[in-house]
């Protein structure tokens, strides 16, 4: 079995004060484009993640574990491998997507009638996990727990200029924390996010920790963005086109320049329930 894991952009990402816990309160208009890993899950000789060029713990075995105790499936060893089209550490969720990915799959493979404990499962992943799980335009608050799904975009091209340089998402809510300016609850709840799109209250932060960004987003926005912002907690850097040949073709001038460049669409809304993976591995 076959599953993308599209790559997410934070269209805006607002931030509110810390709880008990360390989390800090959020809300986000993300968007799923076509950039994307690409999984397999086949039987094996025991639950074991293939991700080559990509070291350490991965959270795809974490998603493993977690399916089996949230469902008691006690199926085969299943053995996944992943090609990873996302960058590493860069603020577009690629370990959340993947994780959310191995979900679909095991929820194929397993045949369970999961519904609503796949949502649980991924909350207790990570906070990006669950607005993967249905990849489209999504609406994420609380801690990242909450989603709400969105109309779909119109035209969208999306530029994007990965970094040599990687960033932890822990460390730079710790800068965003050092720098200060997060909102209250009460503004947090009072914003309308998607009149706040190309607002992220991390770029302070990521930018502090890599300054390297700011080039970036001033050749998205010489390569004619009408938005130019880091994507997530950085350090990539995204630029927005109202037309997707527009984004492409910016993509192209700036990588004959020697530039690593991209250029993505929004991704295919895909159905809840077990069509996720079937509609998702349809646009291989």
């Amino acid at each position: 079995m076959r599953e993308l894991a599209p790559a997410k952009i934070n269209l805006c990402l607002l931030v509110g004060p810390a709880g008990a816990d360390g989390l800090h309160a959020l809300v986000s208009v993300m968007q799923s484009i076509t950039l994307c890993d690409e999984l397999e899950l086949a039987d094996g000789e025991c639950d074991e993640v293939v991700c080559p060029g990509v070291d350490g713990p991965n959270l795809v075995a974490s998603a493993i574990a977690a399916f089996r105790e949230a469902t008691g499936w006690d199926g085969p060893p299943q053995r996944i491998e992943i090609v990873k089209r996302i960058p590493v550490a860069a603020g577009m969720g690629g370990g959340s997507a993947d994780a959310a990915a191995t979900l679909r799959l095991l929820a194929r493979r397993s045949r369970l009638p999961v519904g609503d404990r796949l949502l649980s499962v991924a909350a207790a992943l990570g906070s990006d996990v669950p607005s993967q799980l249905n990849p489209g335009r999504v609406l994420v608050s609380g801690t990242g727990e909450h989603v709400t799904r969105l109309a779909e975009p119109g035209t969208l091209g999306v530029l994007v200029l990965p970094s040599r340089a990687a960033l932890s998402t822990a460390a730079v809510y710790t800068e965003a924390d050092r720098l200060g300016g997060a909102r209250s609850a009460d503004e947090l709840a009072a914003l309308d996010p998607l009149a706040m799109i190309g607002v992220n209250d991390l770029a302070a932060a990521a930018q502090s920790l890599e300054p390297s960004i700011a080039s970036a987003l001033v050749l998205a926005r010489d390569a004619g963005a009408t938005t130019a912002m880091v994507c997530g907690s950085g350090p990539t850097a995204i630029g927005l086109f109202e037309d997707p040949r527009a984004a492409a073709g910016a993509a192209a001038k700036l990588r004959a320049d020697g530039v690593d460049a991209h250029a993505a669409r929004p991704y295919p809304a895909v159905a809840s329930g077990l069509e996720w993976g079937k509609r998702a591995s349809s646009h291989r």
